[in-house]
């Protein structure tokens, strides 16, 4: 049973390292798929704002087939439908419109589903070893946007065209997560009554709470990623060249505080960690707004990475912990919010930055992750120290390798 948890674990880890590598490469790429379509300006918004919301789509469907189909076989075929349609969205003709409309709507709708099945993996794997591992799996989500956003950069810098930068990536990663998912675990395999309970057992009231600190993450991590470039160089005055940085050391400093997040989760609890990562965010978006040059703006978006990091992949295990029996329904639910965040995160900042001032724009995502301290509460239950009361392993609730499904 501790060989399968470890080859699950690792198995796993790898797909939200694909998934990580396949959303960079598509969302690092948007102004070349966008040149290659003819998409107008007027019309990209509506492109772009149909992914998440066929991403929640898909979340809210995942929801109801874990109630007949185990995540592992959700994960295991979604994944591939996400790389295709990576590719797909690269390979159409100049003006086929509704080309790369399929293709990204496909991807939208697959990506709901891939990070609904992923979380839920993750959080049963989690419950399996009774110790925290969720950050982990996060932290090789991380580097895989690093891997991704490189070789998006290495494509635009040598002027490949958009497939040819991605069929390579699908060649090598299509293959491996098939290969992978047969050490796909599902937990509670011993209780399938319990894991297929859907959503009765949820009580929305409860979950809220962590709803609203996965949208406020989120928010503050769309803020980064869509407006860092443009408040380094038009507020801060930093060169075109400089304003690319902020990003890329966001994404250095989340991976790390990921990769090390789970030892202070076990050795101070979750609700601890979260408290600590709200500060920290909050922080950084302060130093961002009052920043005078462009490398003490960095500073703050280096912060920003450290505090950030920890919010999501807490949340859904937090949301596991509340409802052990209904933990799939739980967070399928809670992952809409992941879009939810999204969605709004950039608009909100434009509106704020246009009518007042970016800089007053950037105490707003401040003020949300800091109302994550009034829930912090909900990441820790009545117990241990380890997550506020994580049960511990239980060998005879560990699921079988889906490849035996």
């Amino acid at each position: 049973m501790t060989e399968l948890l470890r080859r699950g674990r690792a198995s796993l880890a790898f797909a939200f390292f694909a998934q990580g590598a396949a959303f960079a490469l598509l969302v690092t790429r948007i102004p070349a798929i966008q040149d290659r379509y003819g998409i107008s300006d007027a019309l990209l918004p509506v492109f772009l704002a149909a992914v998440p919301v066929l991403a929640g789509v898909g979340s809210v469907t995942t929801e109801q087939l874990v109630k007949r189909v185990r995540p592992s076989r959700l994960l295991r075929w979604s994944q591939p439908v996400v790389l295709l349609a990576l590719l797909a969205a690269g390979a159409g003709g100049q003006g086929q419109l509704a080309a790369v409309a399929v293709a990204l709507g496909v991807f939208g709708l697959a990506v709901g589903m891939l990070d609904a099945s992923m979380n839920m993996l993750g959080v049963s794997l989690q419950r399996s070893y009774g110790r925290s591992i969720m950050l982990s799996f996060h932290a090789a989500y991380s580097l895989g946007g690093i891997v991704g956003a490189s070789l998006a950069w290495a494509g635009a810098h040598w002027q490949l065209a958009l497939w040819v930068s991605y069929l390579p990536v699908v060649a090598v990663l299509l293959p491996a997560t098939l290969v992978g998912s047969r050490w796909y675990v599902d937990g509670d395999a011993a209780a399938p009554v319990a894991r297929g309970s859907g959503g009765g057992g949820v009580v929305f009231k409860l979950l809220l709470p962590l709803c609203l600190v996965m949208t406020f993450a989120y928010i503050g991590d769309s803020t980064v990623s869509n407006w860092s470039a443009k408040y380094l160089k038009d507020v801060l005055g930093s060169s075109e060249q400089l304003a690319t940085v902020p990003y890329n050391v966001y994404m250095v400093t989340t991976l790390v505080g990921r990769a090390l997040g789970d030892f202070g989760v076990r050795r101070f609890g979750a609700a601890a960690v979260v408290r600590l990562g709200a500060l920290v965010a909050a922080a950084g978006f302060a130093v961002v707004a009052v920043a005078p040059g462009a490398w003490v703006g960095m500073l703050g978006f280096t912060l920003l990475g450290l505090g950030l990091c920890v919010l999501v992949p807490q949340t859904f295990a937090a949301a596991g912990r509340l409802f052990p029996g209904a933990s799939d329904a739980a967070v399928a639910r809670l992952n809409i919010f992941n879009y939810v965040g999204f969605l709004v995160g950039s608009p909100l900042v434009g509106a704020v930055g246009d009518a007042w001032s970016y800089r007053g724009a950037m105490l707003l995502p401040m003020v949300l992750v800091l109302v994550t301290l009034v829930y912090a509460r909900s990441f820790a239950t009545s117990g241990g120290r380890y997550g506020g009361g994580h049960e511990r392993p239980r060998t005879a609730d560990v699921g079988r390798g889906s490849n035996g499904l």
